[in-house]
């Protein structure tokens, strides 16, 4: 305890860490304030009719920090960029240059792979706002716009977007934690004060008791996702003594981590993006008078509408996406070439190919684990809207995955930072 505190203290009293969190709150306080001025146009009544009960507009609306229930000028949020970055990591299986800089060039490569990410989340955001502009616009939401009106939301939005990927930036550049993490837990954040004070509204003396159960297994939750997400599988890695000279070196004994949940949010970002696309096509088709359409419309609807049927497909999708984006981020074959080319080896195992099998094996067995934890965390608040009742009283999916780890990570952050002044 003594050790915390004081180490808490030096967090504040160091000129330098007390420098960069300040500059990550006026970052974060610039995207909230950017969150909260709506582009022109805008019917509330009918933007806050459509936004009810639509979760793919609710799943978009975590990633735009709340901008999207305001159609602010940063509605996107940091969703092409997302977009962009899990785009170009899947074309590394389609090509063989990209693969190379991604996973063989080292600290050049990826920033060369980062900068291509950067450079198509601009056109992905302009498909992405004008697609959503013109679905609002037919929804009603925005009115009375002309031709010059609507390009210049366009350009507002993808500018929002930009301007938001550029704070993440200097984040990661000049703050502590992740830019873009921080900026979507900031917006999870930001949703805290609303909950709790409809809760506060609705609050009955009879419902204490499903209180009372919600918060024990809300810290249960939060402590089994803490530790799905800090676990490790650890293979023995053991240095090949070298004689040069008259010193000999090498013969040191270390570890290689695998993570159990080695493909983190992603999956579920996947399989949402997939499984809720058939709830914007419904919402498009319901305005179309034709009776086939009209029924595909409403088959649609039902589907989306049955937890059951909705779930389960949504575990199924986790469950493959885990394995799929482990299999395009975690490339064995590169692991055991660079621990060929450094001299290493795992006690027992042949060098090369043997010991990619040997990787890729127990990979897929922890994965497995890591894919069942992230389908139950998906379908975890469906399940606690249907035992509850109430659509508050539900923790779980994206929002807690990305706040624990988020969480997680600037903790670790600072305390390094904090060790290394120690050690100054």
């Amino acid at each position: 305890m003594n050790n915390f505190l004081r180490r808490l203290k030096l967090v504040f009293k160091d000129p330098d860490l007390r420098k960069k969190i300040l500059f990550v709150l006026f970052m974060l306080a610039l995207f909230r304030l950017g969150a909260n001025i709506p582009i022109p146009g805008i019917d509330q009544l009918r933007l806050q009719s459509f936004l009810a009960g639509n979760q793919f507009f609710g799943f978009l609306n975590i990633f735009s920090g709340g901008g999207l229930s305001k159609l602010s000028i940063m509605m996107l949020g940091v969703a092409p960029y997302i977009t962009a970055t899990i785009i170009m990591q899947l074309l590394t299986m389609i090509f063989p240059k990209l693969k190379e800089l991604y996973h063989e060039e080292g600290e050049a490569g990826r920033q060369k792979f980062n900068q291509y990410s950067r450079l198509f989340t601009v056109p992905l955001a302009a498909l992405q706002g004008f697609g959503l502009l013109v679905l609002l616009e037919r929804q009603h939401v925005l009115i009375n716009l002309g031709i010059f009106d609507r390009i210049t939301n366009i350009v507002i939005v993808i500018a929002g977007s930009v301007l938001l990927m550029w704070l993440g930036e200097l984040i990661s550049e000049y703050g502590i934690g992740n830019g873009i993490s921080l900026l979507i837990f900031a917006g999870i954040v930001a949703s805290l004060p609303t909950t709790i004070t409809h809760l506060l509204f609705t609050f009955e003396p009879s419902q204490i008791p499903l209180y009372f159960a919600f918060t024990i297994v809300a810290v249960l939750i939060v402590a089994g996702v803490v530790a799905i997400t800090e676990a490790e599988r650890l293979i023995p890695v053991s240095y090949a003594k070298q004689v040069r000279g008259m010193k000999m070196y090498g013969g040191v004994s270390t570890h290689l981590p695998l993570r159990v949940n080695q493909a983190g949010v992603i999956p579920i970002i996947f399989a949402l993006s997939i499984l809720l696309f058939p709830q914007m096509i419904a919402n498009v088709l319901a305005n179309v008078n034709s009776s086939v359409v009209q029924a595909i419309s409403k088959a649609l609807s039902v589907f989306m509408n049955n937890l059951w049927l909705y779930g389960s497909f949504y575990f199924i999708l986790v469950f493959l996406f885990t394995y799929f984006y482990t299999a395009v981020t975690f490339d064995p074959e590169a692991i055991s070439t660079n621990l060929q080319k450094s001299g290493a080896f795992v006690p027992g195992i042949r060098p090369g190919r043997p010991t990619a099998e040997y990787i890729g094996k127990i990979l897929n067995r922890i994965t497995l684990v890591g894919a069942l934890f992230l389908g139950a965390i998906a379908v975890l608040p469906l399940g606690m809207q249907v035992v509850t009742g109430m659509r508050s009283l539900a923790i779980g999916g994206t929002a807690l995955l990305i706040a624990v780890s988020v969480i997680l990570e600037t903790i670790k952050q600072i305390e390094s930072q904090v060790v290394m002044r120690e050690y100054e």
